[in-house]
């Protein structure tokens, strides 16, 4: 508690502090909550700009990063979207009115400048300052520079925050947007058509999952926010659209985490006249074709992993998947007294009514799916947890669907659809029954 207090205290003198600049750059005219800037380049420019000897004015502006001030001299870092560089003011150069001006400023403020580039003893490329201009005043302190933001509950509560902070979140993001990009140029290359669906459903549809409820007041009725888009796109396909896509955000009233978000973007998409063989050739087609287009190689690294994107990916049946990483085959194994057994044998707690396939997923979530690193289609799902999907041919109890795993992670879902009434009808009262 005494610490708390001590931290409240700091930050009030730092925010009094800062105020008094604001109140002094007033003083002498000036606003310290500037308005229109000419920024000509970007600090990316400008360094990729460094040639010896050059005498280009550069024109820039970002926020202060760094700040530093010995006698007549100062040096800091300014960071715009581009990226972060160093400037160098001197009291010789600016002038003495000027220079006072500068002491006002700090770590947080948006700062414009403009210069000439050399060199530092060290080799870093600095924009030596000739003008400046103070943009806006920052009012509260960032977090301290050394370990930065660390706190996982701060950075995602606070976004804008860790993007000032982390660097390589900001690229994830610009990276993020560069996807989605590449994701409709691929799409609509494909022959696809990009839709818009209604986000407010009368009928829960589309997936398994909790709902966020609203109420339409002029209609008095309940609506959901959409947990998945399937169902109007499907009818897209059966008005006569034959390669439609969405890119949407869904709503899931459930948990949360790094890797959960009860509000969510999805990509959904639907194709006429062709089976899972083929979603699984898009899909491998379009995720290698992103990691060229965007990084240039098949090889990237994920976390502790260097994940390979390159065509071909592996394609293994849930059962052969399960043989290979556990031992147990379940293409002989066909009872549900021996396979309780084996759940249990490998620390799966089994619930008694488990079904024989609802087992068999259980065992491949549990010991298989976290051990998927590299692109792997897993197929052959049971019909019991696949009521929307076509049936294999030959086979009363498995369905043409896949699940795409990186890095143990699910991160796309596929079936040939069912499409014969009489079958989907007999499914939905097993469903019912059950």
């Amino acid at each position: 508690m005494e610490k708390e207090n001590i931290n409240s205290s700091n930050l009030n003198q730092i925010i009094e502090s800062k105020m008094e600049k604001v109140s002094e750059i007033r003083e002498l005219g000036l606003e310290p909550f500037g308005r229109k800037y000419d920024k000509q380049h970007n600090v990316d420019y400008i360094l990729n700009s460094y040639e010896e000897n050059c005498e280009t004015v550069f024109k820039t502006a970002g926020r202060i990063m760094s700040y530093r001030r010995q006698g007549k001299n100062g040096f800091g870092h300014i960071e715009d979207l581009s990226g972060k560089m160093q400037y160098y003011v001197k009291k010789d150069e600016i002038g003495e009115e000027a220079y006072e001006l500068y002491k006002k400023v700090g770590v947080g403020d948006f700062l414009g400048i403009e210069g000439i580039l050399f060199k530092t003893s060290t080799g870093e490329i600095t924009l030596r300052v000739k003008k400046f201009e103070i943009l806006t005043k920052n009012i509260r302190p960032l977090p301290e520079k050394f370990h930065g933001l660390t706190d996982v509950e701060t950075r995602y509560r606070q976004r804008y925050i860790d993007l000032i902070m982390n660097r390589e979140v900001k690229d994830t993001f610009i990276m993020r947007s560069k996807i989605i990009n590449q994701i409709r140029i691929f799409l609509q290359n494909k022959g696809f058509l990009e839709v818009e669906t209604p986000m407010m459903h009368p009928i829960l549809g589309g997936a398994s999952a909790k709902p966020f409820v609203t109420h339409h007041n002029t209609l008095d009725m309940e609506l959901y926010l959409r947990i998945a888009p399937e169902l109007y796109l499907k009818k897209l396909i059966v008005g006569g659209y034959e390669k439609v896509f969405e890119l949407n955000r869904s709503f899931r009233n459930e948990g949360i985490s790094t890797r959960h978000n009860p509000e969510f973007t999805m990509m959904e998409l639907y194709q006429a006249y062709a089976d899972y063989n083929d979603m699984m050739d898009l899909t491998e087609e379009l995720i290698s074709s992103l990691a060229m287009t965007l990084h240039g190689k098949d090889v990237l690294p994920y976390e502790n992993e260097m994940i390979n994107y390159a065509k071909p990916w592996k394609r293994i049946t849930i059962k052969d998947a399960i043989k290979e990483h556990t031992g147990y085959d379940f293409n002989t194994i066909t009872t549900l007294e021996e396979t309780r057994e084996i759940a249990k044998k490998l620390g799966i707690q089994v619930d008694e009514k488990a079904s024989y396939y609802k087992l068999i997923i259980e065992i491949f979530e549990a010991k298989v799916e976290e051990k998927l690193i590299q692109p792997t289609f897993i197929t052959e799902y049971p019909k019991e947890i696949s009521p929307l999907a076509k049936l294999k041919k030959d086979s009363t109890d498995y369905v043409d669907r896949f699940e795409l795993f990186i890095y143990g992670r699910e991160l796309g879902n596929a079936y040939s659809e069912l499409n014969d009434p009489v079958d989907q009808k007999e499914r939905f009262e097993e469903q019912v029954k059950a």
